[in-house]
């Protein structure tokens, strides 16, 4: 089997959206790959009238936060610039040792990515849009036919895109390995903050330096 790959569909976001609209959709696809019985949380989003559930893993809770702030810091440095966030399944391997490889090999065989294409706010009633900020309380409200409506739109699409993908996709799941953990490792790569040209620059020839060549199931 090969390594299934998922693009979901481009979002325009404003700088400040950025947060939730990845919440909402890692944690979606996080719950779909849950290897054991969850008790699934709901969690009303911040910003949209949706709903998404979450699958009560702290690790990957925390992991998430943690890309979620370095994707931001990014694209705050890099201004109506186009990003993209990878999760990545993968199995681990035992390979034999050599001078450029660990003895820990990587098969990946599931890869989503995210993209979003952060544009510059636009005035409502006179006021600026927040820019480092989320909006609270009655900021909230969307009015119908405005810029956050079309997004809300446009994110529960990807949202339905998602769980079609997985309904769809099930022959390349490998065997559930013998882990504590809730899901499949994992891992969530973001531009480096120091990258100015490419999606991932500096993050993805690091890990390829620890790990080797990306192998994908076959």
């Amino acid at each position: 089997m090969n390594c299934e790959v998922c693009h979901l569909k481009e979002l325009e976001v404003e700088l400040f959206q950025v947060r939730e609209v990845l919440r909402c959709i890692l944690h979606t696809i996080f719950f779909h790959r849950a290897l054991s019985l969850v008790r699934p949380k709901d969690v009303d989003s911040e910003l949209f009238d949706i709903t998404y559930v979450q699958s009560g893993d702290a690790e990957f809770e925390k992991n998430l936060e943690e890309k979620v702030d370095h994707f931001y810091s990014w694209l705050e440095k890099h201004p109506n610039k186009k990003g993209q966030v990878l999760l990545s399944f993968y199995e681990v391997k035992n390979k034999q040792a050599s001078w450029f490889t660990d003895k820990v090999e990587r098969l990946y065989w599931e890869q989503w990515y995210i993209n979003v294409n952060v544009s510059r706010p636009k005035p409502r009633g006179g006021q600026p849009t927040p820019k480092t900020s989320q909006p609270q309380g009655e900021a909230h409200r969307v009015e119908p036919g405005s810029s956050i409506a079309a997004l809300e739109s446009s994110l529960r699409e990807v949202l339905f895109q998602i769980v079609r993908f997985v309904d769809e996709k099930k022959d390349h799941i490998p065997p559930v390995p013998n882990l504590e953990g809730v899901s499949f490792p994992y891992e969530i790569t973001i531009p480096s903050r120091s990258d100015t040209s490419s999606s991932f620059g500096v993050d993805m020839i690091k890990r390829l330096l620890r790990s080797g060549h990306p192998s994908m199931l076959s």
